[in-house]
């Protein structure tokens, strides 16, 4: 056990992320079992939905830090390239894109930004010009 507080801290910190990532890294490896056991098994279907729910599970953990996107990458592209083997066509899932006439009714519909505006920061002075300010102060007060 820890004597130290930062340490003892810092201990309890790793504990309650283990735990979380757990959850991320389990589900992620289940999902992949699922879609290896439902291309076994030959449902085309099924190992599609698999494959998607198991993709999906890699990129939030990926996306948490649980494991590293390139882990996530190389388990996802060993996964399509067996169901690629098994000559399934994979349709990903759809994306409810607006029409063109939406897309360009929304933009002309959105209120314009006004343009941000910076303000000058004030000039620092350097020893050179605050010496040249003095000299003149004191040149224009014997006049």
């Amino acid at each position: 056990m820890a004597n130290i507080k930062s340490q003892i801290k810092r201990n309890k910190q790793n504990e309650k992320r283990r735990l979380r990532n757990r959850v991320y890294r389990g589900s992620a490896r289940i999902a992949v079992r699922n879609a290896n056991t439902a291309m076994e098994d030959g449902n085309a279907e099924e190992t599609q939905a698999a494959v998607l729910q198991a993709i999906s599970a890699l990129d939030k953990a990926a996306e948490k830090g649980v494991i590293h996107k390139n882990n996530a990458a190389r388990r996802k592209g060993r996964l399509m390239r067996r169901l690629s083997a098994l000559n399934i066509e994979f349709k990903p899932a759809k994306v409810d894109e607006p029409k063109a006439e939406e897309k360009t009714a929304t933009k002309e519909a959105a209120p314009e930004k006004k343009a941000a505006t910076k303000k000058a920061a004030p000039k620092k002075t350097t020893k050179k010009a605050a010496a040249e300010k003095t000299t003149k102060k004191s040149t224009s007060k014997k006049a």
